[in-house]
């Protein structure tokens, strides 16, 4: 039986992993099917602290990857299929293998819900994004459409207001289901227009490999129109990924992973959960990457309570 299976390997995995070898836990970390997270389809990071330069999301995970497997990290490139828990510990099954260990870290992180289209695809990173505090800056002066009509819409329109020369909110309905406060603050706000009843047919640009405008359908009329753009902001949720744990921990009224507040610990004892997929709030490279420093740590303190007791 291992000390600590890590799963999920974006910030958080990979941080929790160089704690758990440098402590000595001699960690296994199960890559998944997206391994380095949604920082793999960032292009350019420029808030990570120690990259004055910026520095591109793939190659900071290469890095955090190869720090990790430096110090003693088993990595396999594999799924976790299931996960339960075990006299002692728990047993996680790959490819129809059983692993065991006495504590596991979850951190399988979020996935930004997409329009679904294969314009957006191919121009992800390129004018298309699903993070304005992550990518807004690179909109200076320029036009962009965010899409969504929640409070996290909201708020990012007004956060790209900071540098975009207009914002436009695109939303299919003829109301936001945003707070009221919210919704006041970007209706009277001078940089910001609104499109009701208009959903996203099509992202332009795909030819030249950046956005240079969208064709926007009337959700009540069908009509379309095209109007040029510099990019697109999706804001229309991110899912949790907590399939392997659904029905095992508590999770909150969003989907998350509940965590005891400023810490890594879930309802289940040895359980450890850190990254997007307990934090809904934030969701920044960083930040995950504390917590899963944090997980490894209360990792290596349930370890050592247990030896003793």
């Amino acid at each position: 039986m291992r000390n600590v299976i890590i799963i999920g390997s974006g910030p958080a995995g990979w941080t929790a992993a160089v704690y758990a070898a440098r402590a000595n836990l001699q960690p296994i970390l199960f890559e998944g099917h997206e391994p380095g997270g949604q920082l793999m389809t960032t292009t350019d990071v420029e808030n990570f602290p120690g990259f004055p330069e910026g520095i591109q999301g793939p190659e900071l995970m290469r890095l955090m990857r190869e720090q990790a497997k430096r110090f003693g990290t088993e990595i396999v490139s594999e799924l976790v299929e299931s996960l339960k828990p075990i006299d002692g510990g728990f047993e996680v099954v790959v490819k129809g293998q059983a692993h065991q260990a006495k504590t596991v870290i979850l951190s399988t992180g979020a996935t930004a819900r997409r329009l679904g289209l294969e314009s957006e695809k191919a121009l992800y990173g390129k004018g298309v994004s699903a993070c304005a505090t992550c990518d807004g800056f690179f909109f200076r002066g320029k036009k962009v459409i965010i899409v969504g009509g929640g409070d996290s819409a909201m708020e990012e329109a007004m956060f790209l207001t900071r540098f975009a020369e207009h914002v436009t909110v695109v939303h299919r309905r003829a109301e936001f289901r945003a707070s009221k406060i919210m919704q006041e603050r970007v209706l009277n706000h001078p940089k910001i227009s609104v499109i009701w009843n208009a959903a996203i047919e099509e992202i332009l640009g795909v030819d030249v490999g950046h956005v240079t405008g969208v064709r926007l359908k009337d959700t009540v009329t069908g009509e379309t129109k095209e109007i040029p753009i510099d990019g697109v902001f999706a804001a229309i949720g991110h899912e949790p990924n907590v399939a392997l744990v659904k029905g095992l921990v508590d999770l909150d009224e969003k989907g998350y992973i509940q965590t005891v507040p400023g810490r890594a610990l879930t309802n289940i004892p040895g359980l450890f959960a850190c990254g997007d997929v307990q934090d809904h709030r934030y969701r920044q490279a960083i930040t995950a990457a504390g917590s899963g420093c944090m997980a490894a740590l209360e990792a290596e303190r349930y370890l050592a309570d247990h030896e003793t007791a």
